[in-house]
């Protein structure tokens, strides 16, 4: 294994919350085929980003991009997370690891949503 995704999403007390988040993981990993894609929480749930990282490293991955599931770029995003960053680089100097944007900044994932909004309203 060379290159893992690890979908990196905020958490939350209730377990169900997570659902959505293992359907896109599964989605992806149907697209990928041998792409190991895993989940990655913030807090609240396991497992963490570092615990993640460190499975795939273990497993082989020369390079890790983890993809912010959240809507925007807000206090985690901008601080906190690329804290995280420099410490799985700091602890594992030989991986490449690399932060995507907000997955809801992206303009397919606002057009979904208002594509969603607009059905829901039956508009």
């Amino acid at each position: 294994m060379t290159t893992a995704l690890i979908l990196f999403a905020h958490g939350a007390r209730d377990p169900e919350w997570a659902n959505p988040m293992r359907r896109v993981q599964a989605a992806i990993r149907k697209r990928l085929g041998g792409v190991p894609v895993e989940l990655a929480f913030l807090e609240f749930m396991a497992p963490n980003l570092h615990d993640c990282a460190a499975a795939l490293v273990a497993a082989g991955a020369a390079k890790i991009v983890v993809m912010p599931m959240f809507i925007a770029q807000g206090g985690h995003l901008k601080r906190d997370v690329p804290e995280m960053i420099g410490q799985l680089r700091s602890t594992w100097p030989q991986v490449q690891f690399s932060l995507g944007d907000a997955i809801g900044e992206n303009e397919i994932v606002v057009q979904a949503m208002a594509t969603a909004a607009l059905e829901a309203a039956g508009l």
